[in-house]
C-alpha cells in the first residue's frame, strides 16, 4: 500500500466537523493548539515580569529573550516531551526553555500547571465570547430590520399550532428578537462574570509566591493583581483550589445552551412557515433541495441550526457533572471532559449564528400565500365584528348569535368534509337577516383591523429596546455572510 501524502493522509482521519466543515477560521484558532501554547508563553512572561518588577532576581536579558520567543515554538518537540514525561505543561516548559537558555531557570516560577492551563481557559472563553457577541448583534440587527419591513403585514397567529388571532410578520418576528435580546445579555453578563483564576500556586494557597518573597504577604497580592491586569482582567478569584471552580464552566455552558434554545425555536418556526408557503429562508439558484424530487426547497440552513442546537444545548450536562465531582481542591478526571465540552459550546455556537445570520439576510415572505390564508380563518374570527354591528343596526345579540352559529357550521362543513374554500361570508350575504350591514362587511374583514397593536409594539420596541442593546456593535454590524458547507 502507498504511502500516503499529506492531504490523503488528512483525509485518511476523523476530523471535527464542528472545524473542518463549519465554524469560522476566527473561532477555530480560539480553540487552537497555537492559540492555547502561545498564551501559555504569554503567561509565563507575564508572571517572570511581575516577580522582576516585584524585586526577583530576574533579569531585563531574561526577560527580552522570553519576548523574542513567544510564537517561536517547535511544536514536534513538545509532542516528544510530551510522550516521555506524560506531562503536556511541562513539555512545554522544556521546550520553551530550550529557545530561551538564560530564561529557562525562572520559567514557570513559583507556578504549577493550573497556572497556564486555567489561566488560558479563562482568556479563550473571554475572546469567545467576543467572537459570539458581534455575531449574535448581527442577527438580532437583521431580524429588526425584517421585523420594521413586515410591522404592519397581518398574518394568521397560531396557539397550539391551531388558528388563533391575527399577528402581524412583524410582531411574530419581536418574539424571536426579544428572546435573542436576553441571550445578549447573557453573554454580556456571562463574559463579564469572567474572573482570572491568578497566581494561586499549587492548592490555591499561595504559599511558594509567599516563600519566594520571603513571607511578604503584600508583594503576593500584587503579584496576583499585576499578572491579572496584563492578561485584561479586572479581577481575580479571591480563592480557588488548584483550579477556579468548575462552577464557572456550567455559568458560560448554561448561557450558550439557553442561546441555543432560542435559535432552535426560531428555525423550527420558519420551518412550520416554509411548509405553510409563507415565509421561505434564501435558496440559492443552484441549491438542490432533494436528490429525487426536484421541485424541493428544503429548510436546510434552519434544520442545521435545529441540529446543532440540540447539541449545544446537551453539552451543559458535561459540566454540570464536573462540577458535581471535584473532589477538594481538584481531581483530573475535569481534563478531558473540558477539552471537548467548552471548545465544541463555542464552535457550535458561532455555526449557528453564522448561519442564523444567512438566514436572516435572506428571508423570503409570500404575502400573497399569508392573504390567502387569512381569508380562509378571518371570516370566522370576524362573527364578534358582525354580531357588534348588527346591535348597532338594531338587531338582537342572541336571535344574531344563532344565526352565525347554523352558517358558520355549515361553512365548516364545506371546509373540512368538502375539502372546499371557506364561503361563510357568502352565506351571510345571501342571508336578507344580515341586509343591514351588507356594505360594511369589508371594512368589518379587513386584516389590519384584527391586529391590534402589533404595529405600534414593533415600532416600540425596536426603538426603545432592541436598537439601543445594539449600539455597543455597531462598528461590526457591516457585511453578509455566505454559508458554510
Amino acid at each position: 500500500m502507498a504511502t500516503p501524502g499529506a492531504e490523503e493522509d488528512v483525509l485518511s482521519r476523523y476530523r471535527s466537523p464542528l472545524v473542518s466543515r463549519y465554524a469560522s477560521p476566527e473561532m477555530g484558532f480560539n480553540f487552537s493548539e497555537r492559540k492555547k501554547f502561545g498564551t501559555w508563553r504569554r503567561l509565563w512572561l507575564y508572571l517572570a515580569q511581575a516577580e522582576k518588577s516585584l524585586g526577583l532576581p530576574i533579569t531585563d536579558e531574561q526577560i527580552k529573550e522570553m519576548e523574542a520567543n513567544l510564537d517561536n515554538i517547535d511544536f514536534k518537540m513538545a509532542t516528544e516531551e510530551e510522550k516521555k514525561l506524560r506531562h503536556d505543561v511541562m513539555a512545554h516548559v522544556h521546550t520553551f526553555a530550550h529557545c530561551c537558555p538564560k530564561a529557562a531557570a525562572i520559567i514557570h516560577l513559583g507556578a504549577t500547571s493550573c497556572y497556564v492551563g486555567d489561566n488560558t481557559d479563562l482568556i479563550v472563553l473571554r475572546d469567545g465570547f467576543n467572537l459570539l457577541l458581534p455575531k449574535l448583534a448581527r442577527v438580532i440587527s437583521r431580524l429588526a430590520d425584517f421585523a420594521e419591513k413586515y410591522a404592519d403585514l397581518p398574518t394568521l397567529g397560531f396557539t397550539h399550532y391551531q388558528p388563533a388571532q391575527l399577528t402581524t410578520v412583524g410582531k411574530r418576528c419581536c418574539l424571536w428578537i426579544q428572546d435573542l435580546c436576553m441571550d445578549l445579555q447573557n453573554l454580556e453578563r456571562a463574559r463579564d462574570d469572567l474572573r482570572f483564576r491568578g497566581v494561586k500556586g499549587t492548592t490555591g494557597t499561595q504559599a511558594s509566591f509567599l516563600q519566594l518573597f520571603e513571607g511578604d504577604h503584600s508583594k503576593v497580592e500584587e503579584l496576583d493583581r499585576l499578572v491579572t491586569a496584563k492578561a485584561g482582567f479586572k479581577r481575580s478569584y479571591m480563592v480557588t483550589g488548584q483550579t477556579y471552580s468548575r462552577k464557572v464552566d456550567i455559568e458560560v455552558l448554561s448561557v450558550l445552551a439557553s442561546l441555543g434554545a432560542s435559535i432552535h425555536k426560531i428555525c423550527t418556526d420558519i420551518r412550520l412557515l416554509a411548509n405553510l408557503k409563507e415565509i421561505e429562508e434564501p435558496f440559492e439558484k443552484e441549491q438542490i433541495g432533494s436528490s429525487a424530487m426536484p421541485y424541493k426547497r428544503n429548510p436546510m440552513r434552519s434544520e442545521r441550526c435545529c441540529s446543532l442546537a440540540r447539541h449545544l444545548m446537551t453539552l451543559v450536562l458535561d459540566p454540570l457533572q464536573t462540577a458535581s465531582v471535584q473532589w477538594f481542591e481538584r481531581t483530573l478526571d475535569d481534563s478531558a471532559n473540558r477539552r471537548v465540552c467548552l471548545a465544541e459550546a463555542f464552535l457550535t455556537a458561532d455555526i449557528i449564528l453564522s448561519t442564523m445570520q444567512n438566514i436572516s439576510e435572506g428571508l423570503v415572505v409570500y404575502p400573497k400565500v399569508i392573504e390567502r390564508r387569512i381569508r380562509q380563518e378571518l371570516p370566522f374570527m370576524a362573527t364578534e365584528n358582525i354580531i357588534m354591528a348588527m346591535v348597532k343596526a338594531g338587531g338582537n345579540r342572541q336571535d344574531c348569535h344563532e344565526k352565525i352559529r347554523v352558517l358558520s357550521q355549515q361553512a365548516a362543513a364545506v371546509v373540512k368534509q368538502e375539502g372546499g374554500d371557506n364561503d361563510f361570508i357568502d352565506r351571510v350575504r345571501a342571508d336578507p337577516y344580515f341586509s343591514p350591514i351588507h356594505k360594511q362587511l369589508e371594512s368589518l374583514l379587513d386584516p389590519s383591523s384584527f391586529t391590534g397593536r402589533a404595529p405600534q409594539q414593533v415600532a416600540k420596541f425596536l426603538k426603545e429596546e432592541v436598537r439601543p442593546a445594539l449600539i455597543p456593535y455597531q462598528s461590526k454590524m457591516g457585511g453578509k455572510i455566505e454559508l458554510a458547507l
